[in-house]
């Protein structure tokens, strides 16, 4: 399998080295599920100074996301 273009989380963040790559995943039972729980985590009055853009406690801009399906259950 040849693969192009592909880059490393801290490439693709451009890291320098006083920084630290997280990676975390969700998974949720359905879409409707994940946007249940996205509704409630963004009315929780507890997340807003978190998403306050001038307090980010990281560079959104240096974030990557995407989805995924399973193809292997053990």
């Amino acid at each position: 399998m040849d693969v192009k273009d592909v880059l490393s989380f801290p490439q693709l963040a451009n890291v320098t080295s006083d920084e630290t790559v997280i990676f975390s995943w969700v998974v949720f039972a359905s879409r409707e599920a994940r946007d249940a729980a996205n509704a409630r985590i963004f009315s929780d009055p507890r997340m807003t100074e978190m998403m306050d853009s001038s307090n980010q406690i990281f560079d959104c801009k240096r974030m990557a996301y995407g989805g995924f399906k399973q193809l292997v259950h053990a």
